[in-house]
């Protein structure tokens, strides 16, 4: 496995695996791989013949200096893990290299980004649309692998790719999810034991809102407080919960199959996401 982070040695790498006719698949992460991770290189290392993973934690995307500098960079861990999953190269570019003095691009996709994560956290989608950009160009990727977890990052970066013609096929992984349910991320380390189990309710009342819609209930109002409730009996601070069209993300009055329920939470402090596509 090679490491890697100059982004001229990763493209003329991945360049000379193309001209052999080779697919090479980007796992874009800020580290702290977990099982959410290591299936996304999974469904990579099955689809392509060369796998790339990024590792890089991306300051423009946080609008909270307090967790950026939290976030966790666990690199021995990670390396290890991609090393044991295959992964051909690792992609570690640092702050100044990403953002050399004079960075003054940014890229930003309307509409999408105006509710929910967007609104909640200015700025932070402008950031996540420009690195993905710059990680795409330096890695001239066949095709990105990305998680259903962060629906609505999914919708932004499909907008992107296509308003751009970038020349890459986007990947959308099922969530994955620990033992008791809850979706997993790298924030759930920051979790106590009481908030965890707090936060269960996410997937439990998702899960309960299938049933309710399956019942015959498709008033979304209706639907959504039986989530509010549930959270809020838990002891969550409630950010958003509703059920959106899968394509614009705009609330919908009355649910079908295909519409997607939202939810942002935090508990203890730590903010969780959680989504289910209505079947």
């Amino acid at each position: 496995m090679k490491v890697v982070e100059d982004p001229d040695v990763l493209a003329s790498t991945t360049r000379k695996w193309q001209t052999n006719g080779q697919v090479v698949g980007l796992v874009p992460t800020m580290g702290a791989l977990h099982a959410g991770h290591q299936s996304l290189i999974e469904r990579a290392r099955s689809m392509c013949d060369r796998v790339v993973v990024s590792i890089f934690v991306n300051p423009i995307q946080f609008s909270e200096s307090s967790d950026f500098l939290s976030y966790p960079t666990p690199i021995d861990s990670d390396l290890d893990m991609c090393q044991t999953l295959g992964v051909d190269l690792v992609y570690r570019p640092d702050a100044k290299r990403m953002y050399p003095e004079g960075f003054s691009t940014s890229i930003h996709v309307a509409r999408l980004t105006d509710a929910w994560e967007g609104r909640d956290r200015p700025g932070h989608f402008d950031g996540v649309a420009t690195v993905v950009t710059k990680l795409l160009a330096a890695s001239r990727a066949d095709k990105a692998f990305f998680g259903q977890k962060d629906f609505q990052q999914c919708a932004v970066l499909r907008r992107l790719i296509t308003d751009l013609d970038l020349d890459v096929e986007m990947v959308v992984c099922p969530t994955v999810r620990d033992h008791d349910g809850l979706a997993l991320s790298s924030r759930n380390e920051r979790l106590s034991a009481e908030s965890r189990r707090n936060a269960l309710a996410i997937p439990t009342s998702l899960r309960s809102l299938q049933k309710h819609f399956d019942d015959g209930q498709t008033e979304s109002a209706t639907l959504c407080d039986s989530i509010v409730q549930a959270l809020t009996d838990n002891d969550l601070v409630i950010h958003y919960v509703e059920i959106v069209d899968s394509t614009d993300l705009a609330p919908v009055g009355t649910a079908q199959v295909g519409n997607v329920v939202i939810v942002a939470a935090s508990s203890g402090g730590v903010r969780l996401l959680d989504n289910h596509i209505l079947t």
